[in-house]
């Protein structure tokens, strides 16, 4: 604990790192504002459910807990890590933010509608207020903890477990006919070609969050 806080009192005495986490926060809320409205035209523009190898031979499995709370609980991890080494804030946040700005670019392209019959998902839930259902292409639940192991990829268990999550993620979202098979297939080549235009966009975020990562780098 004693650490942590001095981890806080060193990163917030630096005006620079300050402003970049600040930054960060701001270009965060703006990709969701984004993300938002591009919900909104994805919904009034969806067409019909198409056909899918995978969905045309699973059944519908009713994963409302994994999709909502269990999504939650991963994002509320992942805000643990950044308050226990708030070095990676900058570079984690910003991260998140151009994932979700074009992801926004991506479900605004092709509107197709989400399958008929898939899991019950309780619309009351706070982050059903972040997707219409529609956002289909690409899957976020699939991508995020893919960006994320590529992030921690030097820590060996944070590594596998956030692979370990993509995976269970989305083959919960194929369970669920909530996503169509090449929404979860195409994820991780995607968010592995977003990690490493961060990588170019915040070098100098990436260099401290190596830092705080581990003592030996390995490459990806």
């Amino acid at each position: 604990m004693e650490k942590i806080i001095y981890n806080h009192k060193l990163f917030w005495s630096h005006r620079s790192l300050r402003w970049s986490a600040f930054i960060g926060f701001l270009f965060l809320i703006f990709s969701l504002f984004v993300n938002y409205w591009a919900n909104i035209y994805a919904t009034l523009h969806a067409s019909r459910a198409v056909t899918d190898l995978f969905l045309s031979n699973l059944p519908v499995v009713n994963v409302d807990f994994l999709f909502l709370e269990g999504f939650s609980l991963f994002l509320a991890f992942v805000a643990f890590l950044l308050l226990r080494e708030p070095k990676k804030i900058p570079f984690v946040v910003k991260s998140i933010a151009i994932f979700i700005l074009i992801r926004s670019i991506f479900i605004t392209l092709t509107h197709i509608h989400a399958p008929y019959i898939h899991s019950y998902v309780d619309p009351s839930k706070l982050l059903f207020d972040i997707t219409s259902g529609e956002d289909l292409f690409f899957s976020s639940h699939t991508g995020l903890p893919f960006l994320m192991a590529l992030m921690f990829w030097d820590n060996k268990a944070l590594r596998w477990f956030f692979i370990a999550a993509a995976f269970v993620f989305g083959a919960g979202v194929l369970l669920g006919h909530l996503h169509y098979s090449i929404d979860v297939f195409a994820a991780p080549f995607i968010t592995y070609a977003i990690f490493r235009l961060v990588q170019k966009f915040f070098p100098k975020d990436y260099k401290i969050f190596l830092d705080e990562t581990s003592e030996t780098k390995t490459s990806i």
